[in-house]
């Protein structure tokens, strides 16, 4: 039985892939700093401070996030994963997106050949209900369907 969660398209986008959640806030430096800086293949998260994330791979995934938090270079670190192909499949996040993680999920969307659909404001029924290893499937429209 599949369950549809309805949000707000922020890069739109097709997408269909299996669910990486975490249920902190999600830091882009610290999570994706030694992948970026050390050519890691799988992109594992780096962040400790993430006991949902760290040391599995998140590259293709559909990362299942409340918000992201930390450094002001987050939105350049999300557009550099982009432009270096080790982006994950889709963020879906179940709070509104912050003003840095959206600048660089939309410069990605517009000068990167990357496909990252981003989508916001899903309710944290949809975090709750999401597992890791549950296949997620993303519309253009921002509608996510949870197999």
């Amino acid at each position: 039985m599949s369950r549809t969660f309805h949000g707000r398209a922020v890069t739109p986008g097709a997408a269909r892939a299996e669910a990486l959640v975490s249920h902190g806030g999600f830091n882009t430096l610290a999570s994706y700093q030694m992948a970026l800086m050390f050519g890691d293949k799988q992109v594992k998260c780096g962040d400790q401070n993430n006991p949902d994330l760290y040391k599995k791979p998140m590259i293709g995934k559909a990362l299942c996030l409340p918000e992201t938090i930390g450094s002001t270079t987050g939105g350049m670190v999300l557009y550099t994963a982009c432009a270096m192909g080790k982006q994950p499949a889709c963020m879906l996040f179940s709070k509104p997106i912050d003003p840095l993680a959206a600048s660089g999920a939309i410069l990605a969307a517009n000068w990167t050949q990357a496909k990252m659909p981003v989508v916001d404001s899903l309710g944290e029924e949809f975090l709750a209900y999401v597992k890791d290893g549950m296949t997620l499937s993303v519309a253009e429209d921002g509608t996510v369907t949870v197999e």
